[in-house]
């Protein structure tokens, strides 16, 4: 048997996502810009993939920014809007357990002179609202919180924090990264008051080398892309016309019969919490059911390395993380599992099993009982 749980690193395609894919590679493979019929039909895979991702969130289509993927969405989202609003404020919040997609745009602009504070986190990896109102400044332009934590699936309280943020400071843009959340939430950006929403194709049974940034309508943000002016001068650059097909209709599957897919991931989550309650030595950093993301669990093995075991089940076609596989191949102790407290001799030990909707039960048991 194999069983791959790494979904949070990448999944497989829908088989739609890959007609939809080579039909635009082979038959309808025209640039996008051109001014023939061949173009003509480029560009609707781009509009109708824009109906069906701003349908998915409510929004306009002209809100959609199509990117390479959830790293340029974050950084556009960071240092586009950073420079274009510098003259209202230089102060950034963020907090302790983002992706390196923030982390070092961030660590970029504190070089360019803004000034950015790092909330801390619970053992749960939640941020304190208490905590973020005190640190919103009259200066503050930008705050940035991720959905979904991608290694222990800890999911932020993303209505309350926009909403809070509204009232201490209504000049003060809301980013949310939602590389983890997207396809597994429902997700409003007009109700919950975020301005910038970062996803990636990729996540969610789509593409690799693709994704969107949302950016309301209202946002002043500067393109990091200059040339041919493509997407209202907002990214230069002949689109990617089959991963941004592929990306819509991976949108628009994720959102069909979406509860039920939550359903049997969150079941899937809960049955491996469960079975691994009885097994010596693990601790489970993820919490069950709707308390965290349905997707994610992170368990600590004392005694054995995360790299060692993971070759292990490797070897028995079992196929997890030792960490976020969207940084590098270079190890490193994570910030997140810092963060929240997990036990220094710990910290090298933990794993990361991810679940996506064609896992199965059969799938978990067998993880567990090669364990």
């Amino acid at each position: 048997m194999e069983a791959y749980f790494d979904n949070s690193a990448t999944t497989r395609v829908f088989d739609s996502v890959k007609d939809i894919v080579v039909k635009a590679m082979t038959e309808d493979y025209g640039n996008p810009s051109a001014k023939h019929r061949k173009g003509m039909e480029a560009e609707q895979y781009v509009r109708q993939a824009a109906a069906r991702v701003a349908k998915t969130l409510k929004v306009k289509e002209k809100e959609i920014l199509f990117t390479s993927g959830g790293t340029e969405s974050n950084n556009m989202a960071l240092i586009g809007t950073a420079m274009a609003n510098h003259r209202a404020g230089k102060h950034i919040i963020s907090t302790r357990i983002e992706h390196a997609s923030v982390y070092n745009p961030l660590a970029f602009l504190e070089e360019q002179g803004f000034e950015v504070t790092y909330l801390s986190v619970d053992g749960d990896g939640h941020i304190s609202l208490e905590e973020l109102e005190a640190a919103i400044r009259p200066d503050t332009i930008l705050v940035s919180i991720m959905y979904v934590n991608n290694e222990i699936g800890a999911v932020e309280p993303v209505e309350d924090i926009g909403a809070l943020i509204r009232r201490k400071n209504p000049a003060t843009l809301f980013h949310v990264d939602a590389i983890q959340a997207y396809g597994k939430f429902v997700i409003r950006p007009k109700k919950a008051m975020i301005d910038l929403l970062s996803v990636s194709a990729h996540k969610i049974h789509g593409p690799k080398g693709v994704g969107f940034l949302y950016i309301d309508e209202r946002v002043k943000i500067r393109p990091l892309v200059y040339g041919g002016g493509q997407q209202r001068d907002l990214r230069s650059g002949t689109e990617n016309v089959p991963g941004i097909a592929g990306l819509g209709v991976a949108a628009e599957e994720m959102y069909t019969g979406h509860q039920e897919k939550m359903e049997h991931i969150t079941s899937l989550k809960d049955h491996m919490i469960d079975r691994m309650a009885g097994l010596e030595g693990v601790t489970v950093n993820s919490l069950k059911g709707n308390l965290s993301a349905p997707q994610v669990v992170s368990a600590s093995f004392a005694g054995v390395r995360s790299e060692v075991l993971l070759h292990a089940l490797e070897d028995k076609g079992i196929y997890v993380s030792s960490g976020s596989a969207c940084s590098s191949n270079h190890p490193a102790i994570s910030g997140t599992l810092k963060a929240v407290g997990v036990k220094k001799d710990l910290l090298d030990s933990t794993l990361r099993f991810s679940f996506g909707v064609f896992n199965t039960r059969e799938e978990v048991d067998y993880c567990i009982d090669t364990l």
